[in-house]
């Protein structure tokens, strides 16, 4: 195969994207990149006006694009309800992106539902909104489902014991929490729907400057901050590449975790990354389903259907 771009994706007329965290970095790249190929986008996010402003930003780049918005708080689950609401019942799902998140959250912070508010954000909201948006994703006769992970997953500090970190808190170990339940969540939804059309994959972006690294504390922080997006960090174009690749690729298969080439996060086609370990285990997958299940209170029924 060819060094593979954006260019190269095939034409998505008649698919419809839904992203969370859409209106901003690997998001909005993502959406702007899938319009340019005829993709009808939905950007989910918290903040309406946000979400109008990059829908106007997607429609600016490509005025034909179709563009629809979803308010949609992942740390309230009473709002993951709604939203879901909407879309099970009127949508078709072809392309599922769980790309929005947080990180590096100072002090140990629970969402509305009494969930510690990364790893509540970060992996229980997407576990509750693709558990409640699963008709519309079965409505699509080749759906993809993408969750954006990062290569934290790979951190000891990311064992998934202690889920809620209610024995210790460290803002990056919650994060790597977050980042291996995306992982080990991925690759359970592709051994529970391999009889299916449905193909579960788990990217890594590499490293990139987006709204994630708002939560950086310290004068360190601040100052390490604009360097390292200067000089280690890539592009949140180049950070959607294997997003991209991941939903549109003829090449990939279900439970591939992908990554960029290299550093250079535009320096090749995106590859297959290294699990973290065990993330595989089949114990510790189904596990994470069970108590995910309870923690939410969304029961993930993969049967479900609903009527066109």
């Amino acid at each position: 195969m060819n060094h593979w771009t954006p260019d190269g994706i095939p034409d998505q007329t008649g698919r419809t994207a839904l992203i969370t965290g859409g209106n901003s970095g690997i998001g909005l790249e993502t959406a702007r990149t899938l319009t340019r190929h005829g993709a009808r986008i939905i950007l989910a996010g918290r903040s309406r006006t946000k979400l109008d402003r990059a829908a106007e930003a997607v429609r600016a780049a490509t005025p034909e694009a179709r563009t629809g918005t979803l308010v949609l708080d992942l740390s309230d689950l009473a709002s993951v309800r709604d939203a879901a609401t909407r879309i099970a019942e009127t949508e078709t799902v072809d392309l599922l992106f769980n790309n929005a998140g947080v990180m590096n959250l100072p002090e140990r912070r629970t969402t509305r539902d009494g969930l510690e508010m990364t790893v509540g954000t970060n992996h229980l909201g997407h576990f509750a909104f693709n558990a409640q948006i699963w008709p519309a994703v079965r409505r699509s006769p080749a759906p993809r489902v993408v969750t954006v992970s990062a290569i934290a997953a790979r951190w000891p500090m990311g064992r998934l014991d202690d889920l809620m970190s209610e024995r210790s808190y460290r803002p990056m170990g919650a994060y790597a929490k977050s980042k291996r339940a995306n992982i080990v969540y991925t690759l359970e939804l592709a051994r529970r729907t391999a009889s299916s059309p449905v193909e579960a994959l788990v990217v890594h972006p590499g490293s990139a400057m987006t709204n994630l690294q708002q939560h950086g504390t310290g004068a360190l922080s601040r100052m390490v901050t604009p360097i390292a997006a200067r000089l280690l960090m890539g592009s949140a174009q180049g950070a959607a590449w294997p997003s991209l690749y991941a939903a549109t690729s003829p090449y990939v298969r279900t439970g591939q975790f992908i990554g960029p080439a290299g550093r250079d996060q535009t320096s090749g086609t995106p590859k297959p990354a290294r699990l973290p370990s065990g993330a595989d285990d089949l114990a510790e997958g189904r596990r994470l389903w069970t108590v995910s299940e309870q923690l939410t209170g969304a029961p993930f029924d993969l049967e479900a259907e609903a009527a066109l």
